[in-house]
Order: structure tokens, then C-alpha cells, then sequence
């Protein structure tokens, strides 16, 4: 794995794994630590297409100022696992993972107002922040990104509404067992305490994806990225927020923190 931090980050070796640490610090400066499999390798040489990829974990709060998890993506922004700079060009997102984000964060395309004249609907079909097992599936090319970026100046939330139709994705909230719009749940879990020790894994196929939080299954999703278009293991932990709301709300940036980590043991990963 490759071990890449920015200042005021740190990856550690311990005793199986490593520990990602962030500083603590101001919301003017990215702090990243992450291990990657992909680093200085074109996306058509990513390592991966289909994977098991299971792993010890616990961080140092559950309510840490950015974004942390593990899992494969396709990095589409090219910025660390940064939406940082520049919402443009908008991405085509190929990913699978266990991921956590505070509420600043919107990170679905999906979810819709509820039409003018109709009461408050129940909350979102898709889990948007907070802790998730989440899948993202899009094409390697689509004339719709292009008309969303052209469009997106003028109206986000038209834009918006183009990328749903572009990046097909599913998920859970793994804090907040609601409704699956299939019909299935996560199991009634009691919210996990991501500051202790548990056994996490996802299994990549073809034709679905699959999350195991200790042994136990909490979700599976046939919206699995295109196997035909190569994914990378990443793992991280960052101060960073990013959000797309269905309000057309664009925001994204970085958060004040205090001294924060991440644990990870006994990493495996399998082609399948």
C-alpha cells in the first residue's frame, strides 16, 4: 500500500497496520492521510475489477471534523480523495465503500424535494451523510456530464438532476436503519460505536456488491461499479467536506479539527 499524507497529516506503521492521524487545525488548510493502491498509475491501470477487501478498524471519535473510510473508487477528481479545488469537470463517480461523513456533507445525487403542494415527505430514499455503506455506478463517458456542466452555471439544481440520470447509485445509512427502496433493510443494529475495534468488509462482483459489518451482512446492492472500468483501494481519513444538496446548494471546503486518527489492522484484499 501507498502511504501519502499532507502536512500536518501522518501515516503511521503499527503493529498490522497503520495509523492515518490529522492534526488539529483551522479551516483554511486540507489535512489527508490515506493508504492508496493506485498512486502514479493512470485510472485504465487501476489494480482492480471485482475485489474482497476486509479490515480491522476504529477511529479516535465518532463525530470527526471531514470525512474517513475505506473502500474502492476510481478518483475521479484526481485531488487525493479531494472534491477540493473546483467542481468542474463534474465527475463520472465509479465507487464501493464504507464511508463517514458529518452533516455538512451531501454525497448523493438522488434524493429530490418533495413537489410544491405536497406535505413533507419521510427522509431521503438515500443516505447522504453520516455513517454509510455506499455504491456509486457510472459510465466512463456520458453527453449528459457535458450538459450538466453547461447547464450547471445557469441552474444546479437542473444539473443536478442530469448527474441523477448519469450515476446510478444505492446505499444505507449504517446509523439510521431506514427503508431501503426495494424493500430491504440493514439489520437493527444498535448505532456502532466506530471508536471500537470491528471487522468490516465489502465484496465487489460483477453484478452486486455486498457489506459485512462483524460477520454480519448489512447490505447489498446490484448497483455495482462496471467491472470493465477498474477501481483502486483507498483508505483515509481528511478535513474535508463536499455537498451537492437537492436545494442545488454547492458547497465544499474544510473544517477546523482537533488531533484525530484512524486504525487499521489486518488488511486483506482478494480478486475474486
Amino acid at each position: 500500500m501507498n502511504e501519502r499524507a499532507t502536512q500536518n497529516a501522518k501515516v503511521e506503521k503499527i503493529k498490522n497496520g497503520w495509523r492515518l492521524g490529522i492534526q488539529k487545525g483551522d479551516s483554511l488548510h486540507y489535512r489527508d492521510a490515506q493508504l492508496d493502491d493506485y498512486s502514479q498509475l493512470p485510472r485504465h491501470k487501476f489494480p482492480h475489477q471485482t475485489i474482497s477487501l476486509s479490515l480491522l478498524a476504529k477511529t479516535s471519535s465518532s463525530s470527526i471534523a471531514g470525512t474517513w473510510g475505506f473502500g474502492l473508487w476510481n478518483d475521479p477528481f484526481g485531488l487525493s480523495l479531494g472534491f477540493g479545488g473546483s467542481p468542474f469537470p463534474l465527475p463520472a463517480l465509479n465507487a464501493v465503500w464504507f464511508f463517514l461523513g458529518r452533516g455538512e456533507n451531501y454525497l448523493s445525487f438522488k434524493n429530490e424535494l418533495p413537489k410544491t403542494g405536497q406535505p413533507q415527505g419521510p427522509a431521503p430514499t438515500y443516505p447522504a451523510n453520516g455513517f454509510m455503506a455506499q455504491t456509486f455506478r457510472s459510465p466512463k463517458f456520458h453527453p449528459l456530464l457535458i450538459l450538466a456542466g453547461l447547464t450547471l452555471p445557469f441552474s444546479r439544481k437542473a444539473a443536478r438532476k442530469l448527474l441523477s440520470k448519469v450515476i446510478d447509485e444505492d446505499g444505507v445509512s449504517l446509523w439510521n436503519m431506514q427503508e431501503h427502496p426495494q424493500g430491504t433493510r440493514a439489520p437493527a443494529l444498535q448505532k456502532v460505536d466506530v471508536t471500537q475495534w470491528h471487522a468490516y468488509r465489502l465484496e465487489w462482483s460483477e453484478k452486486r456488491v455486498v457489506w459485512y459489518l462483524d460477520d454480519i451482512l448489512v447490505f447489498e446492492s446490484s448497483v455495482s461499479p462496471n467491472a470493465s472500468r477498474p477501481l483502486g483501494v483507498i483508505i483515509w481519513i481528511d478535513n474535508q467536506y463536499a455537498a451537492f444538496t437537492p436545494e442545488g446548494k454547492i458547497a465544499f471546503g474544510v473544517l477546523e479539527g482537533g488531533n484525530e486518527w484512524l486504525e487499521i489492522e489486518d488488511i486483506v484484499i482478494s480478486e475474486k
